[in-house]
């Protein structure tokens, strides 16, 4: 497959550039614009929302939603694609706040999927849908995935958002058709907003990103060969504390701290991993 191959090419490729100009073009941070006074409230508000159960809450620190959105230019009046929602965690962020004047589609994957894992996500996220229908009433749910590339129609986004889901794109082999897709979706101008688990810079890609991390230099690539202008990253959720060498990858971290009672408490005073937090632009012209 070409997403295979353009991966693989990455991989070999090996670490990162040294020069400045390479370094500047992939790590620069840009400090997010500021929220519009009606979205702002708006988000405030839905943070604080009983309808967020503590444990999400309480996550907020590692994920700094507000800050996140602000620097992906979230508006109370968009229409906001998130790709792959997997239980909800932004939904709950972002469907009270684009409910009233915007619309927000949660693009899921396939529902006739065999797998099990798939259809137990698909079953917690309609469950999360129904028992909140003040909330979730207005939220549009599509599929996204290999066999089904359009969760909306090409050109109608305003942003497209994806949360920690690149590696498993990649694991999967469709992740230069998943950029693809995104890029289709937005309007011209419109944004892509990526967040993931970082690699090492110094270390080569994995071309399927076992360990749940990705390098950045990888993502913006796969951006970049779909179309994306790069318009810059934030360290906002970066966490240098993550030494991104542990013995089941990222899934060793919170919140899923798969080995379990071992070592745990250094695992919880690491928290949860570094990420990447990149911006893209589809070019209006």
């Amino acid at each position: 497959m070409l997403a295979t191959a353009v991966l693989a090419g990455l991989a070999l490729a090996g670490p990162a550039r040294a020069d400045t100009a390479s370094a500047d073009r992939t790590h620069a941070d840009l400090t997010p614009a500021a929220l519009d006074a009606a979205t702002a409230a708006a988000l405030e508000t839905a943070l604080a929302g009983a309808h967020r159960s503590d444990a999400n809450k309480a996550r907020d620190v590692y994920r700094h939603p507000k800050e996140t959105l602000a620097f992906f230019g979230l508006s109370a009046d968009q229409t906001v694609v998130e790709i792959s929602p997997g239980g909800g965690w932004y939904t709950e962020v972002l469907a009270p706040v684009l409910k009233d004047k915007g619309r927000y589609v949660a693009a899921g994957p396939d529902r006739q999927s065999k797998s099990e894992y798939m259809q137990r996500t698909l079953a917690r996220f309609d469950e999360k849908l129904k028992a909140a229908p003040e909330v979730y009433g207005k939220v549009e749910v599509a599929e996204f995935g290999p066999d089904d590339l359009a969760p909306v129609p090409a050109g109608t986004a305003d942003l497209v958002l994806t949360f920690r889901n690149v590696h498993n794109w990649m694991a999967a082999g469709w992740a230069e058709q998943a950029f693809a897709a995104m890029y289709a979706a937005l309007k011209p101008g419109g944004v892509l907003g990526v967040v993931e688990h970082r690699a090492a810079a110094d270390q080569p890609q994995d071309p399927k990103a076992a360990s749940g991390y990705v390098r950045q230099d990888t993502v913006i690539a796969l951006a970049e060969k779909a179309g994306f202008t790069f318009a810059g990253s934030s360290e906002v959720n970066a966490n240098p504390k993550d030494t991104k060498d542990h013995p089941k990858g990222v899934w060793t971290l919170p919140p899923t701290l798969t080995l379990k009672d071992q070592d745990r408490d250094k695992y919880l005073a690491i928290g949860e991993s570094d990420r990447m937090t990149l911006k893209f632009v589809k070019p209006a012209g």
